[in-house]
């Protein structure tokens, strides 16, 4: 048995990319907590330079992670293969980019992120489990405390099987309510309660409060608080439906499926839409079947599969866990495929998502007709997106993308090296579908995009004020008409004064990406150094280098002679 120690490798490595607009993603500020300098890419094979036996716990885990992934794709090849390994280790690069896409575009990517769910399947197949045995002896039924033993198990197969994931932020805090939830068994309280939720977001923001802007606390919280207090609320009606015919059993258990997914993710899909763009139009179907698949069928013959590894009999195990696996697959592929599966949305502002963040927290806590005053507040916050104007310009942070939204769609100038993750991320906040090249001259959009040689005018609101896109180095007409110069070059000076507001590639080698209004009284202008202020993931503005000073010959002094003065 051995590992690679070290390796090496040839690559180029970044440091974290800026937002693609201000306000947008923050990815130097997930680099900053999860404590990565730099990405990038090979740029050619690994090279092994030593191998040793695994020396330390965390050695120790990757090379059973990676021993457990060979042996499940070794019996289950494919997607399918590849969705049992990402729900037993946790790795999810081997899954294939259609069938990721097909997840998330039918609301079951939550499947593949492994958290909550799973380690609440683990625990409770696992609590079963023991309590199944402990009912066979009769010694243990009568004097051992059986629950808190069932439970404590629960809790220490939970603990393994986060370490075996890889101990990501979501399965961390996952476990955190999962000890709760074994505290409040031993004490003999209530587990699913609101009080315990709310005890698990405090515990969780004192520990990790970095992780509160994330969309993953957001959409767990929302999910189980929708669940909790939904539940609480319709539970007479559930118990009418519940009667003694199989009929009714089934159709009780059928409605439960179909109002759990409901409530989770009705309560959860602002929270994706504000972090995502879209929505996803069949996800209560979606989960409905595969959900059920997972919690019953796959989960459960994955675990067995791990027991029976240590004896080379896993294939009984990942055999049926693989038939599970490609239905959870097909299920995704086939609802991603129906028409207008996903919708994209307007993006909401951050205000707007906080107030419905308190009109849900509203509608979940209290227990009266008192609880439905927060619909209002919710209200306002899906509607909020109608109060909030999308910028008319972007310009990227490197200045080989520059934008600008009109009636008639968006046009681009994209320059060589341009991002095209910056492009998608603005497509999305514009909610349009593809972009359209700046034309080299002529007219566009129906006026409102006016190009000459070595320029264009942008008028797009056609009540306000027009920029002027520099695409030369020469002076150009129209700045008396434009309230911003927009340029991918340094272009002071090229309008006398007065100067309008200026954005060009020395604007964002200091400030970042900008965005641009053109409102009746001129231009406002927003960048990224403005937006995020601050901050210790915000590198300083970049500093002139100081000339060094001209480097002379040492001066010579021609001196008279001692003989010659005297």
């Amino acid at each position: 048995m051995s590992v690679v120690r070290a390796v090496g490798i040839r690559a180029i490595v970044r440091p974290p990319a800026p937002p693609s607009y201000p306000g947008g993603w923050d990815l130097q500020r997930d680099a900053f907590y999860a404590g990565f300098g730099a990405s990038g890419y090979a740029l050619g094979p690994i090279e092994r330079l030593t191998e040793a036996i695994p020396s330390s716990p965390a050695r120790l885990t990757q090379w059973l992670r990676e021993t457990i992934a060979r042996r499940i794709t070794a019996v289950v090849p494919g997607a399918a293969g590849a969705v049992c390994v990402t729900l037993l280790t946790g790795g999810q690069s081997s899954i294939p980019e259609a069938e990721h896409q097909a997840f998330r575009d039918s609301g079951l990517a939550h499947l593949l992120a492994v958290a909550g769910l799973h380690i609440g399947i683990v625990m409770g197949f696992a609590m079963g489990l023991a309590r199944l045995g402990f009912a066979c002896s009769e010694r243990a039924s009568l004097f051992w405390p059986t629950k808190t033993l069932a439970a404590l198990a629960a809790l220490t197969v939970g603990g393994l099987y986060m370490v075996l994931t890889g101990m990501h932020v979501p399965i961390v805090r996952s476990f955190t309510m999962a000890c709760l939830f074994t505290l409040g068994v031993v004490t003999g309280r209530r587990v699913i309660s609101l009080r315990g939720l709310g005890l698990a977001g405090v515990v969780l923001m004192l520990i990790e409060p970095q992780e509160v802007p994330g969309v993953s606390f957001q959409m767990s919280f929302s999910a189980v608080l929708a669940l909790i207090a939904g539940y609480e609320a319709l539970r007479p009606w559930l118990r009418q439906l519940h009667g003694k015919s199989w009929q009714r059993r089934l159709g009780s258990h059928i409605v439960a499926l179909a109002l759990t997914s409901a409530l989770a993710g009705t309560a959860s899909a602002p929270y994706g839409s504000y972090h995502f763009g879209h929505i996803q139009a069949y996800f209560v179907i979606a989960n409905m079947v595969a959900v059920p698949l997972t919690a019953v069928w796959v989960m459960p013959a994955g675990l067995i599969a791990l027991v029976l590894m240590p004896l080379g009999l896993e294939w009984i195990a990942l055999v049926p866990m693989g038939w599970g696996a490609r239905a959870v697959v097909w299920v995704a592929t086939t609802t991603s495929s129906w028409p207008a599966a996903t919708a994209s949305v307007p993006h909401m502002p951050a205000w707007g998502l906080t107030v419905f963040s308190f009109g849900l927290a509203w509608l979940g806590i209290w227990r009266t007709r008192f609880r439905l005053l927060g619909l209002l507040p919710m209200a306002l916050g899906l509607a909020s997106p109608a109060f909030e104007r999308p910028p008319d310009v972007l310009i990227s942070a490197d200045a080989r993308l520059i934008g600008v939204r009109t009636p008639a769609g968006v046009f681009l100038q994209q320059n060589q090296g341009g991002s095209a993750f910056v492009r998608d991320a603005w497509l999305q906040l514009w909610m349009a579908s593809t972009a359209k090249p700046m034309p080299p001259s002529g007219d566009a959009a129906d006026g409102a995009i006016t190009c000459v040689k070595d320029a264009c005018l942008l008028r797009p609101q056609p009540d306000a004020r027009a920029a002027l896109l520099v695409r030369g180095p020469s002076r150009p007409d129209g700045c008396a008409a434009a309230s911003a110069i927009v340029s991918a070059e340094p272009a002071r000076g090229l309008c006398a004064r007065p100067w309008p507001k200026l954005v060009d590639r020395f604007t964002v080698w200091r400030d970042g990406s900008a965005a641009i209004w053109l409102t009746s009284h001129g231009a406002v202008v927003l960048t990224d150094r403005m937006e995020r202020g601050e901050r210790p993931w915000v590198p300083p503005p970049p500093q002139p280098k100081a000339k060094a000073p001209p480097s002379l010959p040492p001066a010579t002094l021609d001196l008279p002679s001692a003989a010659g003065s005297s």
